[in-house]
This record gives structure tokens, C-alpha cells and sequence, in this order.
């Protein structure tokens, strides 16, 4: 077993003794914002742990076979926040009843579990567990296993403080997958909420206050205010991973990096759009010229423009703006809510 404690520097001389938490609470995603806020927590990571395999990648443990399950290890300062402290706040983030999973996310990889490091964590954590079981929250036995810890292998880039990367993303997943409505149901003691309707939540364009809040300058700039990002300088125009681009403002699924290539511009270029009735073509005549402005349909978004020097395909280029949009690998795509556009990358 290894120990809980350790000791890190925490300045030039000085060394603080800091303690490890890994927990498993379904998708990782939802699991490390909440205690990223706790005082005396250092560092958060989203990983894989429980199972066989050597490092794994999320296509190994999403697909279920290899013993893991998607979790989160926290570093903390005990002298500023106890491990108890930790488990209150981990059973207030799930479904400890569930025994196949969390939510909209089915199978083992997303089971409960508490990864005790110490024989004080796992007593810590029996006490705990029983004391929920008992408490009458809910309706059903709790079913989060108490297992020893045995190692821990982080996600990829990513995944890690996902909620901060592409923030609307996250909130549409998690609104999505009823975890957020289950919690608020259970824990704030309000009456049983209507459901929402199946699916993700509509495409649509938020409110410019919610917009300056979550979105960077240079998103804020392209999509609000029809701005350009500089060419060779952003974040897609030589991604080169499979998977789709959404708006970043408003989620709906624009273009598929199989249409995409190297127009030698500096931008993502696509030879035609995924989903052509999310395009919005306008006339553009800023700059003193005509050109064909692009915009998406929900999030009336700028995207770019389009110019008929394209490949022999289609003859066409859409040149996009990085800033507009948002990039779902094709293996999270189930996960977000994209499951539909998966066949696209079958062969």
C-alpha cells in the first residue's frame, strides 16, 4: 500500500506534508471543478485507476475491459482540510446508489468508488459510507466500494480541467447527463423537477452577459464583434486529430476534420461545412471588397468567410477563425453529446 502522506516543497526551504484522496465518481470531467475550490487542495488530476492495464488511454477504458475507472486524485493540505472533509464533499457529487455507472454514463469505468492510501483513509471511509447508508438521503443502499489503492495513471491533456478549457461544453454535459438536476434534487432539498427533454440541451445563442463571462477576449472579439485571429497563431489551423468543430458559442456542429486541410493561410480551412444547415451565408462588404461571410445559424456567431479557391472537391474554402469554434475529439463525442456523427469516422 502506498502512504498517504508525503512531504512536497511548498517555497525555497520550507516543506509542507500533503496528503492524496482518489476517488471515482463517473465521469472525471464533473469531479474536478467541485474540489478544486475546497481550501487546502494543491492539485486535482483526472485519471484512470482500479484496473490492469499499464497506461492506459481513454479509447482502452471507455471501452470497459480494462478494470479502470475513471476517477480523480487529489493533493491536499491536511492541516487546512481533513480527508472527511474530502468524502463529504465527494457523496455530494454523485449517486452512491448506482450500481452501473453515473447517469447518462454507463458500464464499470464509471462506477463509484473510494481508493483508500492508508488503513486511517479506509477506515475514514467505512465510517463515512455508513453514516450516508444510514442517514435516510436516500431511498436505496449505498453502493460506493471502499478499495485499496493501488495506482493511478493521469488522462490525457485533454481531460484535465476540462471545465475550464471549454467551459460551455462542460455545462452542456453536465445539465445533459442529469447529474446537476439529481444533486439539486437530493441535496437542496427542492421538489422532483420536471426532466429535461431527451438529448442535449438546444443549440442557442446565451445571453452577451454570460457570453463575456465565459468566453476569452478573442472569442468574445471574432464571434461577437466579427474580429480576426492572426494566421499561424491560433489553436486549430494545423490540428491534424479526427473528431469535429463546434460553434464555441452556441455548441451546434459546424465542420468535420475529415473536410478539413492546408490551404497554407494559417487558418482551419474545410472544404465544405458537416452540417450545412448551420451555415448562415452573408454578403460582406467591410474592407472595400465583396466577400461571403459565415456564420452559424443558433449561435449567430462569426466564423470566417468562404472563397471559391478551394480543392477540385468542391471548390470551395471555408477559412475559420479558431476562436469560433470548439474542437470534440472523436473519442468523446458519445460522451458530449455528438454520438450521432461517430459513423463518420467509422472506415
Amino acid at each position: 500500500m502506498l502512504p498517504a502522506l508525503m512531504v512536497v516543497p511548498t517555497g525555497s526551504d520550507a516543506k509542507t506534508p500533503v496528503e492524496k484522496a482518489t476517488l471515482a465518481g463517473g465521469c472525471f470531467w464533473c469531479m474536478v471543478h467541485p474540489f478544486q475550490n475546497l481550501d487546502g487542495v494543491l492539485e486535482v488530476k483526472a485519471g484512470y485507476t482500479g484496473g490492469q492495464m499499464e497506461n492506459p488511454s481513454y479509447g482502452d477504458v471507455v471501452s470497459g475491459k480494462t478494470g479502470h475507472v475513471e476517477a480523480v486524485q487529489i493533493t491536499f493540505d491536511p492541516s487546512k482540510t481533513t480527508y472527511s472533509e474530502i468524502l463529504d464533499l465527494f457523496w455530494r457529487q454523485i449517486d452512491p446508489t448506482d450500481p452501473g455507472g453515473q447517469f447518462v454514463d454507463r458500464g464499470d469505468q464509471y462506477k463509484t468508488a473510494i481508493f483508500y492510501h492508508s488503513e486511517a483513509q479506509k477506515l475514514a471511509a467505512s465510517k463515512s459510507r455508513d453514516s450516508l447508508d444510514q442517514s435516510g438521503t436516500y431511498d436505496k443502499p449505498v453502493v460506493t466500494e471502499i478499495r485499496e489503492f493501488s495506482g493511478f495513471y493521469e488522462a490525457e491533456g485533454y481531460h484535465q480541467d476540462y471545465h475550464k478549457k471549454n467551459p460551455m461544453g462542460y455545462r452542456q454535459y453536465r445539465s445533459g447527463s442529469g447529474r446537476d438536476l439529481y444533486l439539486t434534487r437530493i441535496w437542496k432539498g427542492k421538489t422532483k423537477e420536471k426532466k429535461p427533454a431527451s438529448g442535449w440541451a438546444a443549440y442557442r445563442k446565451k445571453p452577451d452577459d454570460d457570453l463575456r463571462k465565459t468566453l476569452t477576449p478573442l472569442q468574445y472579439e471574432v464571434t461577437r464583434k466579427d474580429g480576426t485571429e492572426p494566421p499561424f497563431d491560433n489553436a486549430y489551423w494545423n490540428n491534424k486529430e479526427r473528431g469535429i468543430y463546434v460553434d464555441v458559442v452556441s455548441g451546434e456542429p459546424l465542420f468535420s476534420s475529415l473536410d478539413k486541410y492546408d490551404s497554407g493561410t494559417g487558418w482551419p480551412s474545410f472544404t465544405k461545412p458537416m452540417v450545412p444547415e448551420n451555415i448562415v451565408e452573408k454578403e460582406d462588404r467591410s474592407l472595400f471588397s465583396v466577400r461571403t461571410e459565415v456564420r452559424s445559424r443558433h449561435g449567430d456567431s462569426h466564423l470566417g468567410h468562404v472563397f471559391a479557391d478551394g480543392p477540385p472537391s468542391t471548390g470551395r474554402r471555408y477559412c475559420m477563425n479558431s476562436a469560433a469554434l470548439r474542437f470534440v475529439p472523436e473519442d468523446v463525442l458519445v460522451k458530449e453529446g455528438y454520438g450521432e456523427y461517430v459513423k463518420l469516422f467509422k472506415n
